[in-house]
């Protein structure tokens, strides 16, 4: 029997030479691979992005009934938990957890401040996003991420299968070599839903007071947390605990 690739016996990434050729350029491969190799300890955290919509879709055809979780920071567009339930549609058997922080937002402002977000986003996204992934990934082994190189220079190095260390795991990113055309091209082929605010210059969707149209073709990560020098909420760096 194969032992079970941890955090602790990870030593590189196990399909760096693998052939990306095929129409998924490896993602399906990796993916069939995690599941198998994981089964019931591995979660997709998903945010139900455009990368999420091809995940969600490659993931179905190899684990119908996998957990796929939302971390529901209770300030989501209207759009996004929408397309939650047409995917839950969609894909009936899949398990899909909408994940809150222990706060509410008026819990928040009262142990912290109104708007937390304005004055203090890290703290916001690790009350909001991090802990609860923290709680998420306590029984877990692996997770699996959207993560893509071409998204920005903080992500150009990602690997298919990378020793996280934010949450002592193994972090599994199927989708690394796909550029956002690739993206498209396959939702278009595959006739996927996506979240409607794509048409509307958002390449990227998270809370909505940390995310901005884009005018610019600049890289995907842009618009989120315009005048804070932020681009990740925290959940893919090894340093994201407040002070």
């Amino acid at each position: 029997m194969t032992e079970v690739l941890t955090y602790e016996r990870f030593d590189t990434d196990p399909f760096k030479d693998i052939n990306i050729d095929d129409e998924t350029k490896g993602a399906y491969q990796i993916i069939k691979w995690a599941y198998e190799h994981y089964g019931d300890s591995i979660v997709y955290s998903c945010s139900f992005g455009a990368e999420g919509m091809i995940l969600i879709d490659l993931i179905s055809k190899v684990k119908k009934d996998a957990k796929i979780v939302f971390l529901d920071t209770d300030l989501h567009f209207q759009e996004t938990y929408d397309l939650i339930d047409r995917v839950k549609e969609r894909y009936p058997s899949l398990n899909i957890e909408l994940k809150k922080p222990d706060l509410t937002l008026e819990q928040q402002a009262d142990q912290y401040e109104p708007a937390l977000w304005t004055s203090d986003p890290n703290q916001c996204c690790y009350i909001r996003k991090i802990k609860p992934l923290e709680e998420v990934l306590s029984g877990a082994t692996a997770w699996v991420s959207g993560l893509r190189r071409e998204q920005s220079p903080s992500r150009q190095n990602t690997d298919f299968i990378n020793k996280d260390e934010r949450f002592k795991s193994i972090k599994v990113c199927p989708l690394i070599y796909w550029t956002w055309d690739d993206v498209w091209a396959y939702m278009e082929r595959h006739d996927l839903t996506y979240n409607e605010l794509h048409d509307f210059n958002y390449p990227s969707i998270g809370c909505i007071p940390c995310t901005s149209q884009v005018s610019s073709s600049g890289d995907s990560r842009e618009g989120r947390w315009n005048n804070f020098n932020k681009t990740e909420c925290g959940l893919h760096t090894a340093n994201s605990k407040p002070k």
